[in-house]
C-alpha cells in the first residue's frame, strides 16, 4: 500500500475532478503491476496497473489507495476488470466518498468470491485524500493559499520583488505542479508580471491552468500570462464589460466568465469558486497579492494556508505587515500539519478546515 500511495502522490493535482489513485498488483510475493491515475483522470490506476502487467493475474492481489470505482462513466467500472482478470484479493485503504461507488465495490466483489479488505495504511492515505473528500462533499473546490513574509512579517519588499530565497521559490513551483489551477489577480500580474508555471525539470508539463480575477478587464495583452495562454489554459473572471477587450482576449483563446459582485464591489468569491468547480477544477492554489488572499481567508474559503517565512528582516524596506493579522487569524484556527526548513527560510502549513 505504501508503494501504491507513492504512485498516487506523483499524479496529485493532475487528474482534474477525478482522484489521484495508486495501484500495485502482487503475485507469489512479487510486484507484477503498478499504475496511477492518468493525466486528466483517465484511464484509472487499476486499469493502468493491469495493463502494465505481463503476467497472468489469476489469483493475484491488488492494492489500491481508494475504493475501486463501481459505476459506469466514460469507461466501464474498474471492478469489472478486476473480476474479469480473476484477481483473488482486493485491498484498498479509503472508501470512495462518491455515492456511485461508496461501499458498492466491496459488495459486488465479494459476491464474485473475491476477498476484500479496507483500511490498510489509512493513517497515511486519509490525509492524502483530504482535498478529494472535501471536494466531493461540498460545492466548492479545495483551496490552498500561499503567503510569503519576511522574518519581521512584511509582505512587500520595496527594493526587491522577492522576499524569500531560491529554495522557497522552488518549493512554490513544486506546489504549483500539485494543483490543477492557480487563482491570482490582475493587480498581481500588472505589478509583478509572473509566469505562474512550474519550471522544475521533469515537471514543466505539470503547470496548472490559471484563473485571473480581473473585474474591470485591466490586464494587458503583453504580460507573460497572456503571451503563454495558448500553452497554458487561461481563464478570466470579470464583471465590467469591455466588448473590444473581450473580443481581443477571445482571439487569444482565453475563456472569459462574468461573475457577480459582492457588497463591496469586488468579484463574489463564493460564486467564483462555484464556477471554478463547474469548470472541472478540484485543487486550487491561491497565489495572489495580500488583499485577495486575506479576502479569501476572512471569508473562510481557505482549506490549507502555507506561509513561507524569510530568514531576513526587511525593516524600513518592508511594507504591509501581517504581524497583527496572523496573530489574530490563527489564534483559534491553527493546526500545524507541516514544518519545512528551506535552507534558512521556513515553510509552515496550517490546516484551517
Amino acid at each position: 500500500m505504501r508503494l501504491a500511495l507513492q504512485q498516487a502522490e506523483k499524479i496529485l493535482g493532475n487528474t482534474k475532478d477525478n482522484p489521484a489513485v495508486g495501484c500495485i498488483i502482487t503475485k507469489d510475493k512479487h510486484v507484477i503491476g503498478a499504475g496511477a491515475t492518468s493525466i486528466n483522470g483517465r484511464p484509472h490506476a487499476e486499469h493502468n496497473a493491469i495493463n502494465f502487467s505481463k503476467i497472468k493475474l489469476k489469483n493475484s492481489q491488488i492494492y489500491v489507495t481508494l475504493e475501486p470505482c463501481a459505476h459506469f462513466g466514460r469507461t466501464s467500472p474498474c471492478i469489472n476488470k478486476i473480476i474479469k482478470k480473476k484477481i483473488k484479493r482486493v485491498y484498498f485503504s479509503i472508501k470512495d466518498p462518491d455515492p456511485r461507488t461508496y461501499n458498492k465495490s466491496s459488495k459486488r466483489l465479494r459476491e464474485r468470491g473475491i476477498v476484500v479488505s479496507n483500511g490498510l495504511l489509512i493513517d497515511k492515505t486519509k490525509p492524502f485524500y483530504s482535498s478529494y473528500i472535501i471536494y466531493k462533499k461540498r460545492k466548492l473546490p479545495y483551496l490552498t493559499c500561499k503567503i510569503a513574509i519576511s522574518k519581521d512579517f512584511y509582505t512587500i519588499n520595496k527594493k526587491n520583488r522577492c522576499i524569500t530565497n531560491e529554495f522557497s521559490r522552488g518549493r512554490v513551483q513544486l506546489m504549483r505542479s500539485l494543483h490543477d489551477c492557480i487563482i491570482t489577480s490582475s493587480k498581481t500580474i500588472i505589478k509583478d508580471n509572473p509566469r505562474l508555471t512550474c519550471r522544475i525539470e521533469g515537471l514543466k508539463n505539470r503547470s496548472p491552468s490559471r484563473i485571473i480575477f480581473d473585474n474591470k478587464l485591466r490586464l494587458g495583452i503583453k504580460t507573460n500570462i497572456i503571451k503563454e495562454s495558448k500553452i497554458h489554459r487561461t481563464i478570466i473572471f470579470y464583471n465590467k464589460t469591455n466588448k473590444q477587450k473581450i473580443k481581443l482576449l477571445k482571439k487569444l483563446k482565453i475563456k472569459l466568465f462574468k461573475i457577480p459582485l459582492d457588497n463591496y464591489g469586488d468579484l463574489d468569491l463564493i460564486k467564483a469558486l462555484v464556477k471554478t468547480k463547474e469548470l472541472g477544477f478540484s485543487r486550487i492554489f491561491l497565489e495572489s497579492g495580500i488583499k485577495l488572499a486575506t479576502n479569501f481567508l476572512n471569508n473562510d474559503l481557505v482549506d490549507c494556508l502555507k506561509i513561507y517565512i524569510s530568514n531576513k528582516n526587511l525593516g524600513e524596506n518592508g511594507d504591509y505587515s501581517l504581524k497583527k493579522y496572523l496573530k489574530i487569524f490563527l489564534r483559534n484556527k491553527k493546526k500545524t500539519i507541516e514544518k519545512v526548513n528551506l535552507l534558512g527560510d521556513k515553510l509552515i502549513s496550517y490546516k484551517l478546515k
